[in-house]
């Protein structure tokens, strides 16, 4: 009876329409809840398959896959309703929503065909892992925009800056797993079954010894973990306190994160998967961004916040690998990641204003003014 009522519901507002058409709050709160239930799927999906990759070989009917392949599937009808009906969109987050999802449906059979040719793919940074992130980029980038554009609450527009900077961070995690399978092999009780190991040696053409498992683990240089978190990482939490609006919103989104990765642990763990290292230290440079915006100066604000945010990533960062697990800190990086992080953050203080998605200082849970923009 309840899937007939909400049928019923529905099927009035299943019409041909242009994007950008008034859309009904009630049906505007039902599309946006969808695109939370899909990506908290793909996020549970997703967090799952990386620990099981470093423990069995790759299966693409594998648990994870399916959890991530039903958020796939709300995601494809929700972009269906919103191209068909217009509702909840404008033409602007409509396209960004349809080519997402049309990038990550071609990267996945790409995907496929790339382990059958070349078989175990070692490293999350590999060019079909790369367009499957750069279709969620997009597709959460056109959510974030829709919501925001319709008048959404802030609190979701900060969850889904906190589903858009898992999507962004999502490959890192293999240095962040790689730690523990290092550690776990120096203890002789290595978490990966011996098929994987040797699969993986064969693939790499060598025995099944340490130096194996770093290059199966840490297949990457030392500096593009602690680069790639400070530049990539915390541009997204810059923008999301621009348009957010919110003292502490930096810290909210990259709590949450952590959060997530901190309550997962223990699940993998007590289930026989294996453990990787949570980006605490993200916390400590997410209340620098916060700090940051302060200053009410835009181009001062972004040179001095990389500055103090880069300090707070490699200084914390340090404090983490001495008294918890973190991936190998390359000091060097940090000027590199420092001038990075600035150039982003000057780009981005002139594209939020230029669009006008800034917004102005208002407590969590209010709404953001609509303002129809082309």
């Amino acid at each position: 009876m309840k899937i007939r009522a909400a049928v019923e519901w529905a099927l009035p507002y299943w019409t041909r329409g242009q994007a950008g058409r008034e859309t009904p709050p009630e049906l505007f709160k039902v599309l946006y809840y969808g695109w939370l239930l899909a990506f908290a799927l793909k996020v549970l999906g997703s967090s799952w398959d990386v620990s099981w990759h470093f423990k069995w070989l790759r299966d693409d009917l594998a648990p994870p896959h399916l959890l991530n392949s039903a958020g796939t599937a709300i995601v494809l009808a929700l972009t269906i309703i919103h191209g068909y009906t217009g509702y909840g969109v404008d033409r602007t987050a409509l396209r960004l929503i349809q080519w997402g999802t049309g990038i990550f449906l071609v990267a996945v059979p790409l995907d496929l065909i790339n382990h059958r040719v070349n078989g175990l793919d070692i490293t999350s940074w590999s060019p079909s892992h790369i367009m499957l992130y750069l279709g969620t980029f997009f597709m959460i980038a056109g959510v974030i925009r829709g919501w925001y554009q319709g008048g959404g609450g802030k609190l979701v527009l900060a969850a889904l800056f906190a589903y858009f900077l898992e999507n962004i961070l999502f490959p890192a995690q293999h240095q962040e797993y790689g730690v523990f399978a290092i550690a776990a092999w120096d203890r002789g009780t290595p978490e990966a079954e011996p098929i994987l190991m040797q699969f993986a040696a064969d693939q790499m053409g060598r025995a099944v010894d340490r130096d194996m498992m770093v290059a199966f683990s840490l297949p990457v240089p030392d500096f593009l973990y602690p680069v790639y978190f400070t530049v990539a990482g915390l541009i997204v939490l810059v923008v999301a306190r621009m348009m957010v609006g919110r003292f502490g919103t930096a810290t909210l989104v990259a709590a949450a994160l952590v959060c997530y990765r901190a309550a997962i642990w223990p699940l993998l763990s007590v289930t026989g998967f294996p453990e990787s290292a949570v980006p605490v230290f993200l916390v400590v440079a997410a209340v620098a961004v916060d700090v940051a915006f302060l200053v009410k100066m835009s181009y001062l604000r972004a040179v001095l916040g990389a500055a103090l945010a880069t300090i707070a990533v490699y200084g914390a960062l340090v404090a983490q690998h001495a008294l918890l697990a973190a991936p190998p800190l390359a000091n060097y990086s940090a000027v590199w990641a420092a001038a990075g992080l600035a150039i982003a953050w000057l780009v981005m203080e002139w594209f939020v204003t230029r669009f006008g998605l800034r917004a102005a200082d208002q407590p969590i849970g209010a709404r953001v003014s609509a303002t129809a923009t082309p």
